[in-house]
Parts: C-alpha cells; sequence; structure tokens
C-alpha cells in the first residue's frame, strides 16, 4: 500500500466513523455534537493539505457542455475542495492568540467553521442525480449559514483590538475573505449548474455558465447598481446625484456579475455620499443647485494582446485629505460621521463600525437593515451592501479583495478640493486560459 493510498484510506474510515454519528444539520434543522479527537484528526487531515487553485478555465469547464456526467464531477469537486478551505480557516481560528481566539464572536465563527466541514467531509459519495438534488439544497442552506461570518469576526476583533495589531488583523481578514470568496465561487457554482440543468428543458439559449455571464455588460450592472444606491442616498441624505456611462458602453465580457455587483455598489456609494456632502458643505443643505454627476468610463472590450476589462468611476465630491489617504484600504476606516460626536477615540479604533445616525450591531437574524450595521456587508451574502450610505469602512478594501482574486486590480486617486478617481481593472474569464485564482 502507499503513502498516498494509506493516507486516503485514513481520511475515508475516520470519515464514515463521524458519518454514522452526524445527523445532516442542513437538512434536518439540527447541530450535532462534534465527535471531538475524531473530528480534530479528521480536520488536521484535510487542513495539512493545501487546496488546489482555482483556475479560470476550470470555473466554467463543468458547464461546457452541462451533462449529467459533468455535473456529479462538479460534485466531486465540491466534496473534495471546500472541505480543504473550511479546515484551514478553522485552523487559522485556532492558532489566534488565546484571548482573541475565546471571545464569543471569534468562537461562534470556528464552531460554524467546524461544523460545516464535519458536515463536507463526511458527506456520502454522490453517484446520482436525485443525490445531487438533496445534496444541492443543502450546501445552499450551509452558504447562508455562513452569511454573517466576516461581519462576526471584525466584531470580534473590534473588541480584541489591544491583543492583535491593525497589521496582523488585516492579515487575517484578508485571508478569511479570500477564503470565503472561494468558498462561495464552488459552492455557488454547482448550484448554479444543478439549476441549470433542472430547467434546461424550460429555458432557452443562455450566455451563462453557472454564475458566469460570458456576455457581461458593465453598463448595465452600472444602471442597476445606480438605481439602488441613488435610492439609498435619496432617503439617507436627501438628494443623489445622476450618473453618465461614456467610453464603450455596448462593451460585454465574461465575468462573474455578481462580484462586479458589489464592487460597483461599493464604489458608487462612496461617490454619491461624498458628492452630496461636498455639495452641502460648499452650498448649505437647502442649495437648488444641481448635483455635479458621476462619470463611469468604460474601456473597448478585452481582446487576446488585452484580457481585462476596465472602467473609472470619477466623482466631484471633494476628494480624500491627504491625510487620510493612507489609510482608505484599511479595514473599517471611514470618513462616515460617529454615532457619538463626543467620542474622542479616532473612530473607535481601526476595526470600529460606524455610520451616519446608527450604532454598531451584529443581529442575530439575517437582515441586512439599518438596525444591523453589520448586516450591511452581507445583506446579499457578501456580495452587495445593504443598510446605510456609509459606515463600515469594508467596502474599499473588499472591493479591491474581489477585483484583485482574478487578477484584476483596484486603484483610488483623489485630488483634494475636487474629487476622486477610481480604477477598476478586471480579467475577463474566457481570456484567462489556466490563470490561477
Amino acid at each position: 500500500m502507499t503513502l498516498k493510498t494509506g493516507l486516503l484510506f485514513r481520511i475515508r474510515a475516520t470519515a464514515r466513523s463521524l458519518h454514522r454519528h452526524h445527523c445532516c444539520r442542513y437538512h434536518a434543522h439540527h447541530i450535532a455534537e462534534p465527535q471531538g479527537s475524531q473530528l480534530s484528526q479528521l480536520l488536521a487531515t484535510y487542513a495539512a493539505h493545501s487546496p488546489h487553485p482555482i483556475t479560470l478555465s476550470s470555473l466554467v469547464a463543468f458547464g461546457q457542455p452541462l451533462t449529467p456526467e459533468s455535473l456529479l464531477h462538479s460534485v466531486s469537486y465540491v466534496l473534495s475542495e471546500i472541505p480543504r478551505r473550511l479546515a484551514r480557516r478553522a485552523r487559522a481560528l485556532e492558532t489566534l492568540p488565546f484571548i482573541v481566539g475565546t471571545n464569543p464572536h471569534m468562537a461562534k465563527t470556528l464552531k460554524a467553521y467546524r461544523d460545516s466541514f464535519q458536515f463536507l467531509a463526511t458527506y456520502p459519495r454522490i453517484t446520482t442525480l436525485d443525490e445531487n438534488a438533496r445534496f444541492t439544497a443543502e450546501l445552499s442552506q450551509l452558504v447562508e449559514s455562513h452569511r454573517n461570518d466576516i461581519p462576526t469576526m471584525a466584531k470580534g476583533f473590534q473588541e480584541c483590538a489591544k491583543y492583535m495589531s491593525p497589521a496582523q488583523v488585516s492579515k487575517f481578514l484578508d485571508g478569511a475573505i479570500r477564503n470565503r470568496i472561494s468558498v462561495r465561487l464552488i459552492a455557488e457554482q454547482h448550484i448554479a449548474l444543478s439549476r441549470a440543468l433542472e430547467d434546461r428543458p424550460k429555458s432557452g439559449p443562455t450566455s451563462h455558465y453557472g454564475i458566469v455571464d460570458m456576455a457581461c455588460s458593465p453598463a448595465a450592472m452600472i444602471r442597476m447598481c445606480g438605481e439602488f444606491v441613488s435610492e439609498l442616498c435619496e432617503a439617507t441624505l436627501g438628494a443623489a446625484p445622476t450618473i453618465i456611462i461614456d467610453g464603450h458602453p455596448d462593451t460585454t465580457f465574461a465575468y462573474v456579475p455578481v462580484h462586479l455587483e458589489y464592487i460597483l455598489t461599493e464604489i458608487l456609494k462612496n461617490a454619491f455620499r461624498a458628492t452630496v456632502e461636498h455639495h452641502y458643505t460648499q452650498f448649505g443643505n437647502h442649495s437648488t443647485r444641481t448635483l455635479p454627476p458621476i462619470t463611469v468610463t468604460i474601456s473597448p472590450p478585452p481582446s487576446p494582446c488585452s484580457p481585462f476589462l476596465s472602467f473609472r468611476v470619477r466623482d466631484q465630491g471633494g476628494g480624500v485629505s491627504p491625510s487620510n489617504m493612507a489609510r482608505i484600504f484599511s479595514y473599517a476606516f471611514t470618513t462616515a460621521g460617529h454615532s457619538n460626536p463626543d467620542d474622542d477615540t479616532d473612530g473607535g479604533g481601526p476595526y470600529a463600525a460606524q455610520h451616519v445616525g446608527g450604532s454598531a450591531a451584529v443581529g442575530e437574524g439575517t437582515s441586512g437593515g439599518e438596525g444591523n450595521l453589520f448586516g450591511e456587508i452581507t445583506g446579499k451574502g457578501l456580495q452587495v451592501g445593504l443598510g446605510t450610505i456609509a459606515g463600515l469602512g469594508y467596502g474599499l478594501p473588499m472591493s479591491r479583495l474581489y477585483a484583485r482574486y482574478f487578477g484584476g486590480s483596484l486603484d483610488l486617486f483623489s485630488l483634494d478640493g475636487w474629487g476622486s478617481d477610481v480604477f477598476v481593472k478586471l480579467r475577463s474569464v474566457d481570456q484567462a486560459g489556466n490563470a490561477e485564482i
């Protein structure tokens, strides 16, 4: 017996032993007690092996073409790769300083990772479409159960700010968010492919391969996100600027629309709020002057020579002061007003949560309304921010992580006293070949 064969045998034997005691908590809505040492042994085994890098070509491969066989290959990939990623994040949480790791918010997140790891690592092999349909429903509930992980950890770090440096927390959150993006990407791609195969007889031709849209329109996404942000801005600040789209508005490219939606929403929220507040500062709250527009310029479509789609979001919101430029990509840095004007803690530190007219809280429910600030970055599964127009301070750093995840970039340039330009470059999925993400 080879070393590799022996290792696989031990993993499967431990997994079978665990599964005999483990109820399907997402299907039966019952949480089984983890089996102590056996679970720790299995988790350590998975964590010791690095996840395989996702390639952009593999992301769409299971849907080209989409067949029952390719879908069963996809579910095998899910059951192989997601447990490795969950195990490594659980291990990362376990290695935090003791006083940080025992914080209730951090302990809650660790338990969620361990429970989900146990569920997936001990799941029986799936060999039929009926079994896959049941698993997909359970996987959807698992994904939903983790929607508040990042804000819950953020609250934990906020309470333990004195025990870890800002650089340490930023490094940990970068890893946690990248891990979250990859897990959701793998899970939601399989869920989307499963639904597409079920609905194929009823649906016509489509440009979608799972969650990837091969003809994603930046202009259409800008209009959709702009409408949402405009309503939010009107409700919060009483006015909203218009959006002008120029350059190449007919451009399309292959991308994950929900990632572009998150990036655009966060950038536009910043631009809208800055424009309105700068206008009020200059001319007063009751000025009848027209607000300067937000201008979004779209590049030509990607090509083999340049596999990127770029756009620029330009506002006249007064820019970012030089003293703040070094912090704009720091977690929880925000220029939103303090909920307590007498607070002299510099915004509550680098992990504080603040927003105009409200206070920070981690809600027990899943709604992302104004009463739950941390729900702002998880209102749609850590994709589209809901709630007030400004506050948590995670928008720009998370948007940059989303852009960089596929090999793109996000940069902000400010002309202090005038406005800001945000340049976003996104790699087209169909031009990326085997680029690892």
